[in-house]
């Protein structure tokens, strides 16, 4: 037996966010991250519409970048205090990743992070509260997915955390929020969105429920991110769109190695996750076709890519990739991001490690060892074919 789970309700299109207007309560804690969101006028916006269905809120601030296990707790304390019925976590992904586990510690105060990291699931929610993601970018997907990843900064390790009941009750899909992304963040993000498409297209765990949606959310990407990255509003809004068709597949399919990857060496290189998926995924893709390249073939099909046979339209397929990287000034290499040769040799085999223990690492279409994993950080690193 199959689940396919997203939000209750998903709204989407410009102007979405008024239906904070209609969604009845009392209090709502507001989660955000930096000063971004404050800039542009939607706090200010978010805010005026809560007061006009009548909430009092309360403005949890200054979730990091990658949140740690200790930003969760504070999260979760203040929460404590002011009781709300509903957590609005406004942002990229790390303040809906974050409030996630704060509202999770928030209904479950007797639990600690190792009781709830994966692959232990997250408990049953909603004693409290309700969850309403709103995503400022567009790359994580957390705004429909039953996930978070959160920091231990004392080991740099990230834990990703999850459940189905921390599956947002609401997304608000509104591409208005995501107008003013700088390019950088539009080339991570939607990178990201890619390796969600595609891994979760091919994961082991795919079904016909979850392939639709993966491989749409593949050809709005590859149609849209470099306009999008250009600045153009419409394809803006339809990489918004992608993301979460992406978050849906990858949420029931699950991922694979590429992510697993990032995961270890996120934290260990302080490589922001979209762009290490983005230097990754053709390694990967080249060494997951040894087991089977039929479905990486299938999405070089459905995007018109050039090749008769399966190793043909694969290796368009990474070169497509590949070429989307250079013309959004993402390195191919962990050596052209910076990573020297030092620090790499220094830290490739604890992440290798530990990325044989990422739970993505078991959907992966391909079964792999802590060597595999190894050699693929090295070939990464020094742009090498991979060919084992």
């Amino acid at each position: 037996m199959h689940r396919f789970t997203i939000p209750r309700d998903i709204y989407y299109g410009e102007g979405s966010l008024e239906i904070l207007k209609s969604i009845q309560g009392k209090k709502a804690s507001i989660v955000i991250g930096g000063q971004s969101i404050k800039e542009s006028g939607y706090l200010q916006k978010i805010e005026s519409y809560l007061a006009e269905a009548g909430f009092e809120t309360q403005l949890i601030e200054g979730v990091e970048p990658d949140p740690s296990v200790q930003t969760v707790h504070n999260g979760a304390q203040l929460m404590e205090q002011f009781q709300p019925d509903w957590i609005i976590a406004v942002g990229g992904g790390s303040p809906i990743d974050a409030a996630k586990v704060m509202w999770t510690f928030y209904e479950r105060p007797d639990l600690t992070f190792e009781q709830i990291k994966a692959p232990t699931p997250v408990p049953a929610l909603r004693s409290k509260a309700r969850f309403v993601a709103i995503s400022t970018t567009s790359g994580t997907g957390t705004d429909v997915s039953p996930f978070s990843i959160i920091t231990d900064r004392e080991t740099g390790t990230k834990y990703p955390v999850f459940g189905y009941d921390i599956t947002p009750d609401i997304a608000v899909i509104d591409p208005e929020l995501t107008y003013s992304m700088p390019p950088q963040i539009v080339a991570y993000t939607g990178m990201d969105v890619l390796t969600h498409g595609i891994e979760s297209y091919v994961s082991s765990m795919h079904t016909s429920m979850t392939d639709p949606v993966a491989m749409y959310s593949i050809k709005l990407t590859v149609e849209n991110i470099e306009k999008s990255f250009a600045g153009d509003k419409k394809a803006r809004a339809e990489m918004h769109y992608a993301s979460s068709l992406a978050g849906m597949a990858f949420s029931n399919a699950f991922l694979g190695i590429v992510h697993s990857l990032a995961h270890k060496s996120g934290a260990v290189l302080n490589i922001p996750h979209g762009c290490a998926n983005a230097i990754y995924l053709p390694y990967v893709i080249d060494f997951n076709k040894k087991a089977d390249g039929s479905r990486f073939a299938e999405i070089a099909r459905f995007l018109g890519l050039a090749g008769t046979t399966e190793d043909e339209l694969i290796d368009s397929l990474t070169a497509l990739i590949r070429r989307l990287n250079q013309a959004m000034d993402i390195p191919l290499t962990l050596k052209d991001y910076g990573i020297t040769e030092e620090e790499f040799e220094k830290n490739v085999d604890q992440m290798a490690a530990a990325a044989i223990h990422d739970p993505c690492t078991p959907s992966n279409p391909r079964e792999v060892s802590v060597d595999d994993l190894k050699k693929l950080y090295i070939a990464a690193f020094k742009g090498e074919k991979v060919n084992f």
